[in-house]
């Protein structure tokens, strides 16, 4: 019986360091990374889709994270913080464009760097933003149109022209 309860433990120690190596490994290639960096922020009239922990994009890679998404109660627009890696230094003219993955897929902030020569400090606001567009609103927009176009046959009434 003694024997029995010392094996048992055994193997239930050797589950758990298992279990613990498997969850070391999906922690360290999440993708996450606890490498510092600085904040800046931006505003957009409309940010659906992005959330926190989104990513934040620069020509395609990876360069920092979305932190926080409040509204500014003056101006109703979405502020979005984001942190970006220490070794980038973005120009003031650097545009943030909420874009999608994919048309089922989430969404990320992409950056696009402009040319002014005065680098943006911690703490400052991107000035340039394109917020994000609704798939289901274009789509709305496209069949709205759509049902009160002239059917086939039928002629659209131009308006009376004066007379001169």
């Amino acid at each position: 019986m003694h024997r029995r309860s010392i094996t048992e433990v055994v193997i239930g120690a050797a589950v758990l360091l298992v279990a613990a190596g498997f969850l070391a490994y999906a922690i360290a290639n999440s993708g996450r990374s606890t490498a510092s960096g600085y904040t800046l922020y931006a505003r957009f009239d409309h940010i659906d889709g992005l959330g926190v922990g989104n990513d934040v994009r620069l020509a395609g890679v990876k360069v920092g994270s979305v932190s926080q998404e409040r509204i500014d109660p003056q101006t109703f627009q979405a502020v979005v913080g984001f942190s970006i890696r220490d070794d980038i230094k973005l120009p003031k003219d650097t545009a943030a464009i909420i874009t999608s993955e994919s048309l089922l897929g989430g969404k990320y902030l992409s950056l696009q760097p402009g040319g002014d020569e005065a680098i943006l400090q911690p703490g400052q606001m991107v000035t340039i933003t394109q917020g994000s567009i609704s798939l289901e609103e274009l789509l709305g927009k496209f069949i709205f149109s759509m049902t009160n176009a002239p059917k086939p046959g039928e002629q659209q009434q131009q308006p009376a022209s004066p007379k001169p």
